[in-house]
């Protein structure tokens, strides 16, 4: 019982100066850490089974645990998540002197783990962001907050924001004559984000005529707020854009509008470093995803309109040609 308790306390004790490191060194989100924690712990609790801490790990307990969290119908998605702390904890051990081999050496991703990001079709995505009439003022608090949801399911998709950056966003981060928002991303980066006519439009009218309504006498810094001018929650935004979704005649969800936004400007043509800057990726690998995507339109396309990619037509062929 006493090697079980070492092994658990031993645990504890290289995830928390894990994420320390992290917090102080790499200056990650709380929300960030949190993930951190939790698949580390998972992965902790699977090697505690067979009585090895995270320090006497092997290569054959990651595959087994990683086989397991398959077994469990797992994500393809949160599976290559998992493996990624993993890998990025024992690297800090590597570098800590703590290990001399690294376990989740040479532990590929297979093919199947590379789910493509889920966006939305511009149809759906079009039924989603029509509203009422934007010119006309709101008159209540409900209509209020009609014209604040639509503006941030505007800025969601217009700028590819995540969840945890929206609900940051400040009056005074929004730059309506320039045409643009300061966003803080993951570890408090901060990156300029272009934003459509529509979307400014749309922000324009919920300033102007509606956001006073929902804030009433109370100072706010925050750009989208609830009652009384309290910051918006992560769940609001998320039960906004599902109810939106739905109500479109599908479902939806923030990091859907995320992936739309990326995937329809790759659609159009647009270079991957800029979609990379948009979305605040770290490394250009992480926005590479897009190029299977704009690859599948692109062999769309091309069967809906070359006359010599589709099934021919049996009139067509020489073979029935009369003599």
């Amino acid at each position: 019982m006493a090697g079980v308790e070492a092994t658990a306390n031993l645990n504890v004790s290289v995830i928390s100066a894990f994420l320390d490191y992290l917090k102080i060194e790499k200056g990650l989100a709380r929300l960030t850490l949190e993930a951190y924690g939790r698949d580390l712990r998972q992965f902790a609790a699977h090697l505690q089974k067979n009585r090895r801490d995270l320090l006497a790990a092997r290569r054959k307990d990651v595959r087994a645990f990683l086989d397991q969290l398959f077994a469990s119908d797992a994500d393809g998605r949160s599976v290559a998540r998992k493996l990624s702390a993993l890998r990025h904890l024992y690297r800090y051990l590597m570098l800590d002197k703590r290990l001399r081999e690294d376990p989740t050496l040479n532990i590929e991703l297979p093919q199947q783990w590379k789910v493509l990001p889920k966006s939305l079709g511009r149809d759906q995505m079009a039924r989603m962001l029509a509203g009422g009439d934007d010119s006309q003022e709101a008159t209540g608090f409900s209509a209020a907050l009609k014209q604040r949801d639509r503006a941030m399911l505007e800025m969601l998709y217009a700028g590819a924001l995540r969840v945890s950056e929206i609900v940051g966003i400040r009056l005074e981060d929004l730059k309506l004559d320039l045409g643009y928002v300061l966003v803080r991303g993951k570890g408090d980066k901060e990156r300029i984000v272009p934003l459509g006519k529509q979307s400014l439009t749309s922000l324009n009218h919920y300033i102007n005529y509606s956001r006073k309504a929902i804030t009433g006498q109370a100072a706010s810094p925050f750009l989208f707020c609830r009652r009384g001018g309290r910051r918006l929650s992560r769940q609001r935004v998320w039960q906004t854009v599902h109810r939106a979704g739905r109500e479109a005649g599908g479902h939806a969800s923030p990091h859907m509008l995320r992936h739309s936004c990326a995937t329809h400007m790759v659609e159009n043509g647009a270079d991957l470093r800029t979609v990379q800057t948009i979305l605040g990726h770290a490394d250009i690998s992480t926005t590479q995803v897009y190029t299977h995507v704009a690859l599948e339109h692109l062999k769309a396309e091309y069967r809906k309109h070359h006359p010599r990619a589709q099934a021919r037509n049996p009139v067509d062929s020489p073979s029935s040609e009369r003599p």
